[in-house]
């Protein structure tokens, strides 16, 4: 994963903002996530990917 990559352009949250998110700050859960970033209130266009990125970032943390 680039951790550099755009996952909201609009707020410009990148993979390695959600990564730290999760692995660095404790966010258990993509509503978690959102709070911390805030990303999403723009067009909205990426929350459906966001969702699928956390769910596999948390996954491979219980493996």
């Amino acid at each position: 994963m680039k951790r550099e990559k755009k996952a909201c352009t609009c707020k410009n949250v990148t993979y390695g903002m959600i990564e730290d998110a999760i692995k660095l700050k404790g966010a258990k859960s993509y509503d978690e996530v959102e709070k911390m970033l805030r990303f999403g209130t723009g067009c909205g266009k990426c929350k459906e990917f966001i969702q699928y990125l956390v769910r596999d970032i948390l996954e491979d943390l219980q493996r």
